[in-house]
Formats: C-alpha cells, sequence, structure tokens
C-alpha cells in the first residue's frame, strides 16, 4: 500500500466500485500527472508520425497527389491504393504507431503517478485473462456468423476476395500489434479516464458520459466519418464506448471490454474491409457499399445478446456500481 492508500485509509470512499476504488488508493491523482501523462501519450504518437509523414507524402506527391490534397485529407498517409504500397506495410506503420504511444502513457504512469499497470486494468489483484479471452470468443463468434448471415442472404453487398498469404500476413500483424492498439485505448478511456474523473464527480455515471464521448471524439477523424457524416458515426462511436464502460464499471475491471475491443478490430479486419476502412487488409471478403444504419442496428443486436450471456454467466446483481 502506498502513501496515498495509507493517507486514505481512514476516510470513507465516495464510490464502492472496486475499480473505481483502485483508482483512488494506488499512487498519486494530481490534475496535473494527468495533464502531463497525456502529453507523454501523444508525443509517442506524433513522433512516429512525425518520423513517417515526409516519406509517405513524398511516396504520395511521387504518384500524383498535390500536398494541399495531402494536407487536406490526411488520410491518404495511410491509404494503400492512394501509396501504391502493400496492404500489410501500411498496416504496419499504421499499428506502430500505438506502440510509442503505449510507451509514452506508461512512463506517466509509472513514473508521474506511481501507479501500477493492473491498478488501471482491474479492481482485483491480477488480470482476469479468462474473463478477456471468454468475451473475446463471444463477440468473435457473433461476428463470424453475422458476417456469413450477410453473405448468404445479400451476396451482393460482398465480395469473396481472399489472399491467403497476404491474410496470414495481415493476421500476424495485427495480432502482435492489434492489443497494444486496442488495450491503450480501453486502459485510457475505460481506465485512467474514468478513475480520474470518478475522484472529481465522486460517482461512475458522470466519468462514463464524458469518457464515451471523449472515446467517440477521438475517432472523428477516421475516413468512414468523412464520407457517412459525423453524426451517425458519433452515434455509433459513443454507443459502443457507453456499452464498454458500462461493462467496465459492472464487472470492476476492464477485461470484458478490453475482450470485446480486441475481437472487434482483429476479427472484423480479417473478415472485412471497405475503401472507408480505417484499418485495410487483406481481408476474407471486400464490402462493396457500408450501410453504417444497418451496422448499427447489427451492433445493437450484438451488444444486446453479449450482454445477456455476460449476466448469465457473471450473475451480476449490483447494477448500481454503474452510477456509484
Amino acid at each position: 500500500m502506498n502513501e496515498q492508500a495509507q493517507d486514505n485509509s481512514h476516510k470513507p470512499f465516495p464510490f464502492n466500485n472496486l475499480y473505481l476504488i483502485s483508482g483512488l488508493v494506488n499512487g498519486f491523482n494530481k490534475g496535473w500527472m494527468y495533464l502531463l501523462t497525456i502529453v507523454f501519450l501523444m508525443t509517442g504518437y506524433f513522433l512516429f508520425q512525425s518520423a513517417i509523414f515526409l516519406p509517405l507524402m513524398n511516396v504520395l506527391m511521387a504518384n500524383g497527389y498535390s500536398s494541399q490534397e495531402i494536407l487536406s485529407n490526411p488520410n491518404l498517409l495511410f491509404d494503400s491504393k492512394a501509396l501504391q504500397m502493400d496492404k500489410n506495410i501500411v498496416l504496419l506503420l499504421e499499428l506502430g504507431m500505438f506502440v510509442l504511444a503505449a510507451g509514452g502513457f506508461y512512463v506517466g504512469l509509472r513514473y508521474i503517478h506511481r501507479k501500477t499497470l493492473i491498478s488501471v486494468l482491474t479492481g482485483y489483484e491480477k488480470f482476469r485473462f479468462k474473463r478477456f479471452w471468454f468475451a473475446f470468443l463471444v463477440w468473435a463468434a457473433l461476428l463470424v456468423v453475422s458476417t456469413l448471415l450477410s453473405y448468404i442472404f445479400y451476396p451482393e453487398e460482398l465480395t469473396l476476395n481472399f489472399n491467403f498469404s497476404g491474410f496470414l500476413i495481415s493476421a500476424i500483424i495485427m495480432f502482435l500489434l492489434m492489443p497494444i492498439q486496442t488495450g491503450l485505448e480501453e486502459v485510457v478511456f475505460r481506465g485512467y479516464f474514468m478513475q480520474g474523473l470518478s475522484q472529481l464527480f465522486k460517482n461512475g455515471i458522470v466519468p462514463l458520459l464524458i469518457t464515451s464521448l471523449l472515446f467517440g471524439s477521438a475517432h472523428m477523424s477516421n475516413p468512414e466519418v468523412q464520407k457517412f457524416g459525423w453524426q451517425i458515426m458519433l452515434t455509433y462511436y459513443v454507443y459502443f464506448a457507453l456499452f464498454m464502460g458500462a461493462i467496465t464499471l459492472l464487472d470492476e475491471g476492464i477485461e470484458l471490454a478490453f475482450g470485446i475491443h480486441f475481437a472487434n478490430n482483429f476479427i472484423s479486419s480479417l473478415l472485412l474491409s471497405s475503401s472507408d476502412s480505417v484499418i485495410k487488409t487483406y481481408s476474407i471478403f471486400e464490402v462493396k457499399e457500408e450501410n453504417p444504419s444497418s451496422e448499427i442496428f447489427m451492433w445493437l443486436i450484438m451488444a444486446t445478446i453479449t450482454f445477456l450471456i455476460f449476466q448469465i454467466k457473471y450473475r451480476w446483481k449490483n447494477f448500481k456500481l454503474i452510477i456509484k
């Protein structure tokens, strides 16, 4: 138990959620520490981007794009068709940004806050891997079933475009790097921010709403937002974040949310890709035309089924954990 935990040992906790309490009693929680840690995270993110920006921009300009076109649409920097580069090389660069970002975040967490990584992962002593993999398998199964149903009933919307060697390399790259990308997002939004804001508002519901809006806003530069509009895509991302955040608070740790997020990005990217996907891989199917409204509806069905499965398995009873 650290100094802050000793200082709080004689005080009543403002909430009864083990996960939120973990953020309170582990390490130090000064406002400037949060600001500095986010600066470290963003520095790692932009250091990687700055290192590859000019080389990729030169490739695009050699392919006929003007500097004005590139600056007005930065997503071209990770568009394999525009770059005329192999999808897996672009995928490696795209996911590589999160490695340095995760390193910057860890430095701030460990050496500024003096927190352990486990304290922002779960309210328990150890990371619950069984929960993580169970959530992964549930969400992966639902993704596979929904994709197969789409292919059977709406074959005109999907094109079978399987390249075994490209698919295998995509799978290896994502299996190694995707946990860093999804894990960082879960730790930051469902863990670090949620725990920090809970100390300010003395509850869980306000941090859940704020972090969900922040999560949605952080994805507004994705290419699908430009095509379909920020209103519908922000709705999707906020719904996704609310679902993940509620599960995190109910289960008092991010294991289930992390498992879902990893399965969502990993499996869906291997199954489906389109010209508007933020992550482009050698997927099994190519989507001819995306319909975000129907995809949100399908997501709501999947989220409902997943929640019911979790409820049956884990028998959550204290739903006040979401609020306090």
